[in-house]
């Protein structure tokens, strides 16, 4: 399956807020966990993953690029630093529909590295600002920039001050700021998301030093109550990890967060719900290689802290019934939660 061609459904971009978000992942934030975690919350804001401008250029644009509608309000994320590339990629992405495009300056790995894009722009402020501004030229949607703090052991609060400045003199409103250094050489990606201190209150100071901006911090953040802590100091929250491996914890977020009146979701409605999509998917692309793990994968974590939920897992994980393709392997895995102990 490979075309230019976007959805002729493709929605306008919707007007939402980015209170609460779902930070971009590799390999877990794709189609298929973006529509699970909407059923959980339906004003949250979802990421793609990184997608590479080559990918867009040169690749198959539908299979990077198609979404279901049920995901607004979506961004995609692009990696690059040709200004020519990311104004065509960003071009497609709204041609698809998405409501953002978001330009990662944060990813510290090697391989992204070596594309010349990632944290590693974030010592090229400048080619940065040419980056967003041919963007920006480029759609009529919000162009943002996710960053670290700082790069290796560059800790001045003044280095991501310039930056921001930098880049929001080119038309960027939006900074999302993981609260960490990157640390290019000596440390894997999944290390530099752990070892490098978290430093909040320099998110904190981006707030007070930029108020027209719309400043949103990642990092970390796992609860509540450091939601609700950190929303006293800038404009926005976004969820990582705990996101993926807990995402229940998303349940109340829209009426703690938006106003929802609307009752929250069950474990077992949002089950229901996923049951139907799953199988319309394996309709769709199961002759193109789908899997039922690909998609129940991303719920294993629906029943974090309930007893039963490693019966949960164990039955989502079980290769045999997995084989079988028949996503009502779900009910069977909650049964689990209702069984004496």
């Amino acid at each position: 399956m490979s075309t230019t061609t976007p959805p002729t459904s493709a929605s306008a971009p919707v007007q939402a807020s980015r209170r609460l978000s779902v930070a971009p992942m590799m390999d877990w934030t794709d189609r298929h966990c973006r529509v699970f975690h909407r059923e959980i919350s339906q004003h949250t804001w979802l990421y793609t993953e990184m997608v590479t401008t080559g990918a867009l250029v040169y690749g198959d644009v539908e299979r990077h690029l198609r979404f279901n509608e049920a995901e607004h309000p979506v961004a995609l994320q692009l990696g690059g630093s040709d200004p020519a590339d990311l104004a065509t990629s960003a071009k497609l992405g709204q041609q698809w529909g998405y409501d953002e495009i978001n330009l990662n300056c944060g990813c510290p790995s090697e391989r992204v590295q070596k594309g010349a894009f990632g944290a590693c722009l974030m010592l090229e402020p400048q080619l940065v600002a040419d980056c967003v501004k041919a963007m920006r030229d480029a759609v009529t949607i919000d162009v943002t920039v996710k960053h670290r703090i700082g790069i290796d052991k560059e800790e001045s609060y003044d280095f991501v001050r310039d930056f921001v400045g930098t880049i929001a003199e080119a038309g960027c409103n939006t900074f999302i700021v993981h609260a960490r250094n990157a640390v290019l050489k000596g440390l894997s990606p999944k290390e530099n998301r752990e070892i490098p201190p978290l430093r909040y209150e320099v998110a904190y100071q981006l707030k007070r030093d930029f108020p027209q901006l719309e400043i949103l911090i990642n990092g970390g953040i796992k609860t509540e109550a450091e939601i609700d802590l950190h929303l006293q100091h800038v404009d926005g929250v976004m969820l990582g990890r705990e996101a993926y491996h807990n995402p229940f914890v998303m349940a109340n977020f829209d009426q703690r967060y938006y106003g929802d009146t609307r009752a929250p979701k069950t474990r077992e409605q949002v089950i229901e719900a996923m049951i139907p999509y799953i199988q319309s998917q394996l309709d769709l692309y199961g002759q193109y290689g789908l899997k039922l793990n690909s998609l129940t994968r991303h719920m294993l974590g629906l029943m974090q802290g309930l007893p039963g939920a490693r019966g949960f897992r164990q039955t989502l994980s079980d290769a045999k019934k997995l084989a079988l393709g028949d996503p009502a392997l779900l009910r069977e895995a909650a049964a689990c939660l209702r069984q004496p102990a």
